[in-house]
């Protein structure tokens, strides 16, 4: 069954924002609170303005969101509440056909992200100590 897809304006944000605490409070524990904080405050300001935002419907309700810049799969987030759904598959697969995204930067102490990704056809191919913030948050690169 497949979901409507649209692009996110600026009054998404809000809603775009609790889908990424729910899935960050589910799958990155690793955050320490200070920096879940400063990703909470920077995202709407700094990346959401500067990137094409889609987001995935159910029941008419926001429930994720991607983005894409240059090929690579900058964010892709599902409210915890659907998670394991197909949402998640179904956007990615939308992004894919859409942009042609081949390469996604995934943090290392998320194994389920990992694993989602493998199951999408992609490789490591490289490892980086810190993030796109130089936050000491290992990143596995991976490509198609």
């Amino acid at each position: 069954m497949s979901h409507p897809i649209r692009i996110a304006v600026s009054e998404d944000y809000p809603r775009i924002m609790e889908i990424w605490e729910s899935a960050v409070k589910a799958t990155h524990n690793f955050l320490t609170e200070e920096d879940f904080n400063y990703f909470k405050e920077i995202i709407p300001k700094h990346y959401l303005p500067n990137l094409e935002v889609y987001l995935i419907f159910q029941h008419e309700l926001i429930q994720g969101f991607a983005s894409i810049s240059e090929g690579n799969l900058e964010m892709l987030f599902i409210h915890d509440d659907v998670r394991g759904k197909g949402l998640g598959k179904e956007l990615y697969r939308f992004m894919k056909e859409k942009t042609g995204l081949t390469k996604v930067d995934v943090n290392e102490q998320n194994p389920q992200a990992i694993g989602f990704y493998e199951k999408m056809g992609f490789k490591q191919i490289g490892r980086s100590e810190k993030d796109g913030s130089g936050k000491d948050y290992p990143i596995i690169h991976m490509s198609l």
